[in-house]
């Protein structure tokens, strides 16, 4: 019988918002979580109340502000940057290395509100965290190079992220820009993060850093933060529906950005024959429940080695651990070691059990299929907003599993028999972020490798974001404009020589770096 499980002793959201009012008065109030633009806090906009993914318990809703709010927002941001792009480098660099010094000593608290705002795993939560500090410090001891020649632009990048990595992609992305000279905004996304991103945000604004962090409705706040002329740079994070109306804005205005959007994301095995390396590799592509844009939810496996690929990948799907991300079996111990607890919340929850329900009907093979009986939770809490482990064998190409990423841990596999389809397969979303390619012949791993549409091609390993000098983008319909990482994000939010034309996927042209 399994031991029941209790939450660890302080780290209820009750005392998780408490420590976010003794930190931060300013941009906490005892009911809500204010606003932040033209440099003050304010008490506005619409309260949407939100829910925990963890156990569908109310946490911090988010303050919509209305469109005419968000545009006094962003012209009092833009006065923020005439401003802020006069202050001298060694100032920024100083003012930056200072907000860090304050993230870093809030580490525990803004981990534990990405555990209850978005459900990662503490160890996940902590990485988030650390990435985006250890990320920035980089920078600044790299940026006089990075921004020598170079200017800031003419009015403040405008951020618009998802919901799954507030601190090392957004929140790492601001002090980057920032630090080349330019005002920020940032739109707190609908789906979680606003303590987090609120918190880190008044931590930078005490070191006279120039933010804007507003939330509301992205169909209402674009006129403001994608298509008012007072922005200079459009950043964006998120699906291809949304980034693909927010590239036709930007495309019509000729405005500079940066769009990440999903891809299907493919591990191809071709004449390939380490079973025991792969096998862990399977169970780490489980992380955070494959809630990222460089997950894996498709394997591409030659058919005359599926008994041998199922006979690595089982053990390893039914190794992942998942559940409440603070529940513990004593008060004394350690938070949980766990591959993922939920999903963003019960809506998504529902929509994937639906997918995969309708991709079975039409005739996928159900290879695995977790329960929740197989989770960590506590006694009585409501589930709804978790999804085991699926696996499924040749989902049909009426199923939109056939051919999009499902941001959850769902698992669909292919099986070829020629190199041909072994390629047509891995490129079945026009363009991504990532793949993989395991082949025990290095010469045909060469050869197959630089016909995969997908910007990072691990051989034998899974590929990443990367961090500090490591460069980003995506192919095809995977990434709209300037690629991103190292030397290019700075060159992304920074004008350069007369003429200069930057590495990434634009309308007129795709240079890759």
């Amino acid at each position: 019988m399994a031991p029941t499980l209790t939450l660890k002793p302080g780290t209820a959201w009750r005392d998780a918002w408490r420590r976010c009012l003794d930190a931060a008065p300013e941009a906490f109030a005892e009911d809500r979580v204010r606003n932040l633009w033209d440099g003050r806090w304010h008490a506005d906009g619409r309260l949407l109340p939100c829910q925990s993914p963890v156990d569908g318990s109310p946490i911090a809703g988010l303050p919509r502000l209305d469109p005419d709010a968000a545009h006094h927002a962003v012209r009092a941001s833009l006065d923020q940057h005439r401003a802020w792009r006069g202050v001298p480098l060694p100032e920024r660099k100083a003012r930056v290395t200072a907000a860090l010094d304050a993230l870093t000593a809030h580490r525990e608290l803004l981990s534990l509100l990405l555990v209850w705002e978005i459900g990662k795993p503490w160890r996940l939560a902590q990485a988030d965290v650390d990435r985006a500090i250890e990320g920035v410090r980089w920078y600044v001891e790299e940026i006089d190079r990075m921004v020598e020649g170079r200017a800031p632009l003419a009015g403040p990048v405008s951020n618009i992220a998802s919901w799954n990595y507030p601190m090392s992609v957004l929140v790492h992305a601001m002090l980057v820009q920032i630090l080349a000279g330019n005002a920020v905004i940032a739109k707190t996304p609908t789906d979680g993060g606003l303590a987090c991103l609120t918190l880190a945000s008044a931590l930078a604004v005490r070191e006279g850093l120039p933010i804007t962090l507003v939330s509301g409705s992205g169909g209402e706040l674009s006129e403001a933060l994608v298509r008012a002329p007072e922005i200079g740079c459009v950043s964006f994070v998120g699906g291809r529906d949304a980034g693909g109306r927010v590239a036709s804005d930007v495309a019509d205005l000729g405005k500079r950005h940066i769009l990440e959007q999903e891809g299907l994301n493919c591990w191809g095995l071709w004449e390939f024959s380490d079973w025991d390396t792969l096998s862990g590799q399977i169970r780490k592509t489980f992380d955070y429940a494959k809630q990222r844009c460089t997950a894996y939810p498709r394997f591409v496996v030659q058919r005359r080695l599926f008994d041998r690929f199922l006979g690595a990948y089982l053990p390893a799907v039914r190794s992942v651990v998942f559940g409440h991300p603070l529940a513990v079996e004593s008060p004394d111990d350690p938070l949980p070691e766990l591959d993922f607890g939920p999903v963003i919340n019960a809506a998504k929850a529902k929509e994937l059990t639906e997918l995969v329900d309708d991709a079975i009907d039409r005739g996928a093979v159900p290879l695995h299929r977790g329960t929740l009986a197989d989770g960590r939770f506590l006694p009585a809490q409501d589930t709804s907003g978790y999804m085991p482990p699926v696996t499924l064998l040749a989902p049909p190409r009426s199923s939109p599993l056939h051919h999009a990423e499902p941001f959850g841990p769902v698992d669909t596999i292919v099986l070829v028999d020629t190199e041909a389809e072994l390629l047509a397969a891995m490129n079945a979303s026009n363009g991504a972020l990532v793949a993989s390619l395991s082949c025990d012949d290095e010469r045909t791993a060469a050869r197959l490798a630089p016909q995969i549409r997908a910007f990072k091609v691990g051989l034998g390993r899974p590929r990443s974001r990367g961090d500090r000098d490591e460069l980003f983008g995506g192919f095809g319909a995977s990434w709209r404009g300037a690629f991103v990482g190292g030397d290019l994000l700075v060159r992304a939010v920074t004008d350069g020589p007369r003429g200069e034309r930057l590495p990434g996927n634009f309308p007129d042209y795709h240079l890759m770096p």
